[in-house]
């Protein structure tokens, strides 16, 4: 069983995919870029706002289901210049303030819209957490 999780909160998907998929405890969410919700435009050309709209954006897919960054277990960043890993580094670490997730980051040679960073995160609900909600079958 899997569900189909949206939020006004974070930017539309850009194409064919969903904002993220609940299946069972585990939260696996697109990678965000940082676009602004309401507009749909990138916040900025610099790495520190764009990192910054992208976690809130990432935030928000969470917050959809109940989470927070200390449900993520995995991340993976994805960033157009390598160079710009310590500052992403840095404004990553205030949002995983403790136990960070495993991670992984590498350097791409473009992401849509020309962003210049993309983040997509894998949550796990505690024993607990776990929303209530119905979850109706959508494979078909």
């Amino acid at each position: 069983m899997k569900k189909i999780v949206s939020t006004k909160d974070a930017p539309a998907a850009v194409g064919p995919y969903s904002q993220a998929i609940r299946a069972g405890s585990f939260l696996f969410c697109a990678g965000q870029i940082p676009l602004d919700p309401q507009t749909g435009q990138i916040v900025s050309d610099d790495i520190s706002a764009q990192t910054k709209r992208v976690l809130e954006n990432v935030s928000a897919v969470l917050r959809a289901e109940n989470l927070s960054f200390g449900h993520v277990v995995k991340t993976t960043i994805f960033l157009t210049d390598i160079g710009d890993f310590q500052t992403v580094n840095e404004i990553y670490a205030t949002y995983f303030r403790e136990n960070p997730p495993a991670r992984s980051t590498v350097q791409v040679s473009a992401l849509p819209k020309g962003a210049k960073v993309e983040i997509e995160v894998i949550a796990m609900a505690n024993k607990g957490d776990e929303d209530h909600k119905t979850v109706s079958d959508t494979s078909g």
